[in-house]
């Protein structure tokens, strides 16, 4: 089965398309237009206040060659944050004060990381084309910038390692020539006729605007027509990977651990009212430290309007709720809490808890262990037509310890709070992050920057899980095909 929603092809625009809304130089101006003494250029006005100065006090002007765009606009920067009208010739004042930029103003001014290789001889460059630091960046010298330094070139990347293939795109290991460090290079394949599929779409329009620490970090977008690589952080092992390698037996501290950090970054998403709408132990990847971060963001949608035009064939079947897998497309962040919960009891039992075949089969397995919903359990449930068609037998509720006898009084109560048959009641990633099964970590975990690590936190680390075999992840053609499997 497909879980796949449906949505139409869009083309990804290229890195130096024109943008709907922006301003086209040379409207009143003309390149070789002859001034009047009723119109002065800007230039010419300039040199007229500059020859009225004293001799000591004239401002330096260089005219420059500005290269034009296939759209009429210039390449070069303005003093706004956006596109705006300029003259065909820039002017530029010198100043004998003018500010040395280091290295770290170029990172901090572009958003790049810290470990950055500028291109030799790029620092003089970029002091020399950039506005004073009092002003913005023009979004075109921005994107012009971080060309000049690599981004956005696949020979900036060296592929090491095919990781995995999918439907649409195949996953390989890499090394940024940039950094020296490992990351993961998505390649979806484009068709002429359709373009780029919509889930590619939207993981970039959403992953763009997502910087948290438990989100993966999307590097870099290389467009070329035949392909679209999307350049993630690589991280070594998903959780699934994670739980096999433990032989299914982790350390009730660290599901505590990883369970804290998936909810932080959801709880981050949905702030933005982005739902994931995909979560499972495959979508959620680790690191070295053990830092958890969501990741394949490629069913995810943005919800800023109520809508009832969102798809019900969403959320592997496992981890789908029982209102989306009897057909409701009224849902919101609620999606995303049920799935919590079944990862929660997977990570503590080490088996999934409803691995259901179809979807009836699904909902049976729901309901044998958490008792067929009535009235007073799921209102309204018994004149939803979807749910007679089935004519479940009446099982009643078993207590989830019975299933789970390692969770404690704390997270048995929160597991609880995820699995409510009716969305509304399910407790929120907010409301859980507060959750007194979290009171260990202590305050300051309440509190950290979206971009800080949970194990910033002093005291807080992972511990050595009871049945872990090895720190390495076995090179098995099993393990090739799987590892990084998120990023389809």
């Amino acid at each position: 089965m497909s879980d796949n929603p449906q949505g139409s092809s869009a083309r990804v625009p290229r890195a130096g398309d024109p943008k709907m809304g922006e301003s086209k130089i040379g409207e009143g101006v003309r390149m070789g237009e002859r001034d009047t003494p009723l119109r002065l250029s800007p230039f010419r006005m300039l040199r007229v206040l500059d020859s009225c100065r004293p001799p000591g006090n004239r401002i330096g002007i260089v005219h420059e060659n500005v290269k034009m765009g296939s759209d009429g606009e210039s390449d070069q920067a303005s003093g706004t944050s956006s596109d705006e009208v300029q003259s065909p010739v820039r002017v530029r004042m010198r100043n004998n004060h003018h500010r040395r930029i280091s290295n770290e103003d170029i990172n901090k001014r572009l958003s790049l990381p810290a470990d950055i290789r500028l291109p030799e001889g790029y620092l003089e460059k970029f002091a020399m084309n950039s506005p004073p630091f009092d002003k913005p960046m023009s979004r075109r010298l921005r994107r012009a910038s971080l060309s000049e330094i690599g981004f956005g070139k696949l020979e900036t990347y060296i592929k090491l390692d095919k990781l995995g293939e999918g439907t649409y795109a195949t996953v390989f290991k890499g090394r940024s020539k940039l950094t020296d460090n490992l990351v993961a290079l998505k390649e979806i394949r484009l068709e002429h006729e359709e373009g780029a599929p919509c889930t590619a779409i939207r993981e970039v329009s959403l992953l763009k605007d997502l910087k948290h620490a438990n989100i993966v970090t999307l590097h870099d977008i290389i467009h070329t027509d035949k392909c679209l690589t999307l350049v993630f952080e690589y991280l070594e092992k998903d959780l699934k990977q994670y739980m096999d390698d433990c032989g299914s037996i982790m350390s009730v501290h660290n599901v505590k651990i990883f369970l804290f950090q998936l909810l932080r970054g959801l709880a981050y998403c949905h702030r933005r009212k982005v739902l994931h709408r995909d979560l499972k132990p495959q979508n959620l990847l680790i690191n070295e430290k053990g830092e958890l971060k969501l990741a394949d963001f490629g069913l995810a949608r943005a919800k800023s309007v109520p809508t009832k035009t969102y798809s019900n064939e969403v959320v592997t079947l496992w981890y789908r709720p029982p209102d989306v897998l009897l057909g409701s497309t009224e849902y919101s962040t609620p999606i995303d809490m049920w799935g919590v919960g079944c990862i929660f009891y997977e990570m503590i039992t080490g088996r999934p808890l409803f691995p259901g075949s179809t979807v009836e089969d699904e909902l049976h397995l729901i309901f044998r262990i958490l008792g067929t919903p009535t009235e007073e359990t799921w209102p309204g449930i018994t004149t939803s037509e979807e749910f007679k068609t089935y004519n479940f037998p009446l099982y009643r509720a078993e207590p989830l310890v019975n299933h789970a006898p390692r969770i404690d009084n704390d997270g048995h109560d929160l597991l609880s709070m995820l699995l409510q048959f009716e969305a509304k009641k399910r407790v929120s990633a907010e409301e859980a992050l507060r959750h007194s099964y979290f009171r260990s970590f202590g305050d300051q975990v309440q509190t950290l920057a979206d971009t800080a690590s949970i194990f910033s936190v002093k005291g807080i680390q992972l511990q050595k899980d009871p049945g872990k075999r090895s720190s390495v992840y076995p090179e098995s053609t099993q393990g090739k095909s799987r590892r990084q499997s998120v990023l389809f």
